[in-house]
């Protein structure tokens, strides 16, 4: 009983730090998608070499005709 009881626990610890990055990672990708003037798709956390780090992807609106461009960048979470 004890031990479901530490598992649980654990469990629990690590989906908080997970939403949390998660978090950070949606304002880190507004803030790039505001910088170059497109529209944030997806902020995806992931850990990188033990760093945190957010997988942002941007559309950039079209110009000219074309095709919206797409664009993947990997940045800190901080």
């Amino acid at each position: 009983m004890i031990k479901k009881f530490f598992l649980f626990i654990m469990c629990l610890s690590i989906m908080r730090v997970n939403s949390v990055l998660a978090a950070d990672c949606a304002e880190v990708g507004k803030r790039i998608a505001n910088r170059q003037g497109g529209t944030l798709t997806r902020s995806t956390p992931i850990v990188q070499d033990g760093k945190n780090m957010c997988v942002v992807v941007i559309v950039m609106p079209a110009h000219n005709g074309k095709r919206p461009r797409r664009v993947e960048v990997v940045v800190p979470a901080d």
